[in-house]
Protein backbone atom coordinates (compact mmCIF):
# COMPACT_ATOMS: atom_id res chain seq x y z
CA UNK A 1 0.00 0.00 0.00
CA UNK A 2 1.21 3.29 -0.12
CA UNK A 3 3.10 4.96 2.48
CA UNK A 4 1.00 8.38 3.01
CA UNK A 5 -2.18 6.21 3.35
CA UNK A 6 -0.74 4.14 5.75
CA UNK A 7 0.57 7.24 7.33
CA UNK A 8 -3.06 8.95 7.55
CA UNK A 9 -4.40 5.84 8.89
CA UNK A 10 -2.02 5.59 11.52
CA UNK A 11 -2.22 9.06 12.61
CA UNK A 12 -6.40 8.57 12.59
CA UNK A 13 -6.39 4.87 14.72
CA UNK A 14 -4.07 6.26 17.45
CA UNK A 15 -5.57 9.81 17.80
CA UNK A 16 -1.61 10.94 17.45
CA UNK A 17 -2.50 14.73 17.75
CA UNK A 18 -4.93 14.29 20.99
CA UNK A 19 -2.06 14.06 23.41
CA UNK A 20 0.97 15.85 24.69
CA UNK A 21 3.96 14.44 23.75
CA UNK A 22 7.60 15.86 23.64
CA UNK A 23 8.13 13.00 21.26
CA UNK A 24 7.63 13.93 17.70
CA UNK A 25 4.67 11.20 16.63
CA UNK A 26 3.77 10.02 13.62
CA UNK A 27 6.17 9.75 10.29
CA UNK A 28 10.15 10.86 11.40
CA UNK A 29 11.68 9.61 8.25
CA UNK A 30 10.21 9.09 5.07
CA UNK A 31 11.26 6.17 3.18
CA UNK A 32 9.92 4.52 -0.38
CA UNK A 33 6.46 5.64 -1.24
CA UNK A 34 5.04 1.97 -1.52
CA UNK A 35 4.95 -0.24 1.52
CA UNK A 36 4.98 -3.73 1.17
CA UNK A 37 6.73 -5.27 4.95
CA UNK A 38 6.40 -3.78 8.30
CA UNK A 39 8.27 -4.13 11.53
CA UNK A 40 8.04 -3.23 14.74
CA UNK A 41 10.38 -2.18 17.53
CA UNK A 42 10.08 -0.41 21.03
CA UNK A 43 13.47 1.69 20.36
CA UNK A 44 14.28 3.45 17.08
CA UNK A 45 18.04 2.90 17.55
CA UNK A 46 21.10 2.04 15.17
CA UNK A 47 20.53 -1.49 15.90
CA UNK A 48 16.96 -1.95 14.71
CA UNK A 49 17.49 0.17 11.95
CA UNK A 50 19.89 -2.63 11.00
CA UNK A 51 17.70 -5.19 11.76
CA UNK A 52 15.25 -3.52 9.73
CA UNK A 53 17.85 -3.27 6.83
CA UNK A 54 18.58 -6.92 6.93
CA UNK A 55 14.67 -7.85 6.81
CA UNK A 56 13.74 -5.79 4.09
CA UNK A 57 11.35 -3.75 5.14
CA UNK A 58 9.50 -0.97 3.67
CA UNK A 59 8.38 1.14 7.46
CA UNK A 60 9.63 0.41 10.65
CA UNK A 61 7.44 1.65 13.66
CA UNK A 62 8.90 2.59 16.99
CA UNK A 63 7.22 3.19 20.52
CA UNK A 64 10.78 5.92 21.01
CA UNK A 65 11.60 7.19 18.34
CA UNK A 66 14.49 9.66 17.34
CA UNK A 67 12.95 13.23 18.27
CA UNK A 68 11.98 14.44 21.68
CA UNK A 69 11.09 18.00 21.62
CA UNK A 70 14.33 19.69 20.72
CA UNK A 71 16.46 19.95 17.14
CA UNK A 72 19.22 17.61 16.50
CA UNK A 73 22.24 18.26 14.92
CA UNK A 74 22.45 15.54 12.01
CA UNK A 75 26.26 14.66 12.45
CA UNK A 76 28.14 11.34 14.20
CA UNK A 77 25.70 8.77 15.34
CA UNK A 78 22.57 10.77 14.35
CA UNK A 79 23.67 10.90 11.04
CA UNK A 80 24.63 7.46 10.69
CA UNK A 81 20.81 6.64 12.49
CA UNK A 82 19.02 8.87 9.78
CA UNK A 83 21.61 7.63 6.74
CA UNK A 84 20.69 4.02 7.26
CA UNK A 85 17.06 4.64 6.97
CA UNK A 86 17.32 7.28 3.91
CA UNK A 87 19.88 4.91 2.07
CA UNK A 88 17.18 1.65 2.46
CA UNK A 89 14.16 3.57 1.64
CA UNK A 90 12.80 2.76 5.02
CA UNK A 91 10.14 5.12 6.60
CA UNK A 92 10.47 5.47 10.50
CA UNK A 93 6.74 6.38 12.57
CA UNK A 94 6.82 6.99 16.03
CA UNK A 95 4.32 6.75 18.62
CA UNK A 96 4.70 7.47 22.10
CA UNK A 97 1.70 8.36 24.73
CA UNK A 98 -0.56 7.66 21.96
CA UNK A 99 0.37 3.97 21.70
CA UNK A 100 0.68 3.80 25.45
CA UNK A 101 -2.98 5.24 26.13
CA UNK A 102 -4.85 3.54 23.22
CA UNK A 103 -7.90 1.22 23.95
CA UNK A 104 -7.26 -1.82 21.67
CA UNK A 105 -3.45 -1.75 20.75
CA UNK A 106 -1.94 0.45 23.25
CA UNK A 107 0.81 -0.95 25.93
CA UNK A 108 -1.29 -0.45 29.40
CA UNK A 109 -4.84 -2.24 27.71
CA UNK A 110 -3.12 -4.72 26.15
CA UNK A 111 -1.07 -5.66 29.13
CA UNK A 112 -4.07 -5.28 31.25
CA UNK A 113 -6.22 -7.95 29.21
CA UNK A 114 -3.04 -10.64 29.21
CA UNK A 115 -3.45 -10.39 33.15
CA UNK A 116 -7.19 -11.45 33.29
CA UNK A 117 -8.46 -7.72 34.43
CA UNK A 118 -11.93 -7.04 34.13
CA UNK A 119 -13.97 -4.11 34.08
CA UNK A 120 -11.14 -1.53 32.40
CA UNK A 121 -11.25 1.57 32.47
CA UNK A 122 -9.06 4.90 31.73
CA UNK A 123 -6.42 5.74 34.81
CA UNK A 124 -2.56 7.07 35.28
CA UNK A 125 -2.82 11.25 34.28
CA UNK A 126 -0.46 12.54 32.22
CA UNK A 127 -0.87 16.21 31.72
CA UNK A 128 -4.64 16.22 31.90
CA UNK A 129 -4.99 12.94 29.67
CA UNK A 130 -5.52 9.57 31.15
CA UNK A 131 -2.79 7.22 29.39
CA UNK A 132 -3.04 4.01 31.54
CA UNK A 133 -5.82 1.54 32.74
CA UNK A 134 -7.26 0.17 36.18
CA UNK A 135 -9.31 -2.83 36.55
CA UNK A 136 -10.48 -5.93 38.67
CA UNK A 137 -9.03 -8.81 39.32
CA UNK A 138 -10.26 -12.27 39.35
CA UNK A 139 -11.22 -13.46 43.18
CA UNK A 140 -8.00 -14.73 45.11
CA UNK A 141 -5.45 -13.12 43.37
CA UNK A 142 -2.67 -12.54 45.01
CA UNK A 143 0.34 -10.57 44.48
CA UNK A 144 2.90 -13.33 43.83
CA UNK A 145 0.59 -14.21 41.07
CA UNK A 146 0.49 -11.33 39.05
CA UNK A 147 4.26 -11.24 39.29
CA UNK A 148 4.78 -14.92 37.96
CA UNK A 149 2.55 -14.23 35.29
CA UNK A 150 4.37 -11.04 34.28
CA UNK A 151 7.56 -12.57 34.43
CA UNK A 152 5.56 -15.53 31.96
CA UNK A 153 4.71 -12.71 29.59
CA UNK A 154 7.94 -10.88 29.65
CA UNK A 155 10.27 -13.83 30.14
CA UNK A 156 11.94 -11.80 32.34
CA UNK A 157 11.92 -11.67 36.49
CA UNK A 158 9.47 -8.49 38.19
CA UNK A 159 10.91 -6.30 40.95
CA UNK A 160 8.07 -6.40 43.78
CA UNK A 161 7.91 -4.19 46.76
CA UNK A 162 5.33 -5.18 48.60
CA UNK A 163 3.93 -2.55 50.83
CA UNK A 164 0.39 -3.96 50.68
CA UNK A 165 -1.79 -6.95 51.68
CA UNK A 166 -0.59 -10.59 49.56
CA UNK A 167 -4.72 -10.73 48.37
CA UNK A 168 -4.95 -8.49 45.52
CA UNK A 169 -8.68 -7.25 44.09
CA UNK A 170 -7.81 -3.94 41.86
CA UNK A 171 -4.67 -2.85 40.05
CA UNK A 172 -4.11 0.18 37.53
CA UNK A 173 -1.18 0.06 34.62
CA UNK A 174 1.00 2.79 33.33
CA UNK A 175 3.75 1.28 31.35
CA UNK A 176 7.41 2.68 31.32
CA UNK A 177 8.72 5.66 33.37
CA UNK A 178 5.73 6.28 35.49
CA UNK A 179 6.80 5.71 39.00
CA UNK A 180 5.15 8.17 40.87
CA UNK A 181 1.52 7.51 39.24
CA UNK A 182 1.75 4.80 42.84
CA UNK A 183 0.02 7.97 44.14
CA UNK A 184 -2.63 8.23 42.28
CA UNK A 185 -3.22 4.35 42.93
CA UNK A 186 -3.44 4.53 46.33
CA UNK A 187 -5.26 7.92 46.46
CA UNK A 188 -8.11 5.68 44.43
CA UNK A 189 -7.30 2.89 46.75
CA UNK A 190 -6.27 0.23 44.20
CA UNK A 191 -4.43 -3.02 45.48
CA UNK A 192 -1.22 -2.97 42.65
CA UNK A 193 0.17 -0.48 40.97
CA UNK A 194 2.27 -2.03 38.15
CA UNK A 195 4.83 -0.06 35.63
CA UNK A 196 8.25 -0.52 34.43
CA UNK A 197 11.43 0.84 35.83
CA UNK A 198 11.33 2.08 39.59
CA UNK A 199 12.67 5.43 41.04
CA UNK A 200 14.32 5.72 44.15
CA UNK A 201 12.94 8.71 45.02
CA UNK A 202 9.19 6.58 45.16
CA UNK A 203 10.53 3.54 47.16
CA UNK A 204 9.73 4.83 51.13
CA UNK A 205 6.24 6.09 49.46
CA UNK A 206 5.50 2.66 48.47
CA UNK A 207 5.54 1.42 52.02
CA UNK A 208 4.01 4.62 53.72
CA UNK A 209 1.58 4.81 51.50
CA UNK A 210 0.95 0.69 51.50
CA UNK A 211 0.77 0.23 48.56
CA UNK A 212 1.87 -2.69 46.19
CA UNK A 213 3.90 -2.37 43.55
CA UNK A 214 5.34 -4.44 40.62
CA UNK A 215 8.22 -3.10 38.38
CA UNK A 216 8.06 -5.33 35.11
CA UNK A 217 10.58 -3.32 33.53
CA UNK A 218 10.33 -0.32 30.96
CA UNK A 219 11.62 -2.20 27.65
CA UNK A 220 8.97 -5.33 28.80
CA UNK A 221 6.02 -3.34 29.61
CA UNK A 222 6.32 -1.48 26.34
CA UNK A 223 6.44 -4.42 24.10
CA UNK A 224 3.03 -5.31 23.64
CA UNK A 225 1.79 -2.62 22.07
CA UNK A 226 3.97 -2.73 18.68
CA UNK A 227 3.17 -5.98 18.60
CA UNK A 228 -0.71 -5.24 18.95
CA UNK A 229 -0.21 -2.66 16.05
CA UNK A 230 1.12 -4.74 13.84
CA UNK A 231 -1.17 -7.74 14.75
CA UNK A 232 -3.96 -5.25 13.90
CA UNK A 233 -2.32 -3.60 10.62
CA UNK A 234 -1.67 -7.32 9.25
CA UNK A 235 -5.26 -8.07 9.97
CA UNK A 236 -6.28 -4.37 8.23
CA UNK A 237 -3.96 -4.10 5.18
CA UNK A 238 -2.65 -7.76 4.86
CA UNK A 239 0.86 -6.70 5.53
CA UNK A 240 3.50 -8.78 6.76
CA UNK A 241 5.34 -7.96 9.77
CA UNK A 242 8.07 -8.64 11.95
CA UNK A 243 8.84 -7.68 15.51
CA UNK A 244 12.82 -6.91 16.74
CA UNK A 245 13.71 -7.44 20.12
CA UNK A 246 16.31 -5.76 21.36
CA UNK A 247 15.78 -5.62 25.27
CA UNK A 248 17.68 -3.35 27.44
CA UNK A 249 17.39 -4.97 30.90
CA UNK A 250 15.59 -1.58 32.38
Amino acid sequence: MRRDDLTAWLDDFLKINDFPDISLNGLQVEGAEEVKRIAVAVDGVQATFDDAVAAGVDMLIVHHGLFWGRPLAVKGHVKKRIKTLLDAGISLYAAHIPLDAHPEVGNNAVLARELGMSDLAPFGEFQGVKIGFKGGFPAGTTLHDIADRLGQLTGMQSLVHQGGEDLVASGGIVSGAAAWTLVEAAAEGLDVFITGEPKHEVFHETFERRMNVIYAGHYDTETFGVKALAERLAAEFDLDWTFFDRPTGL
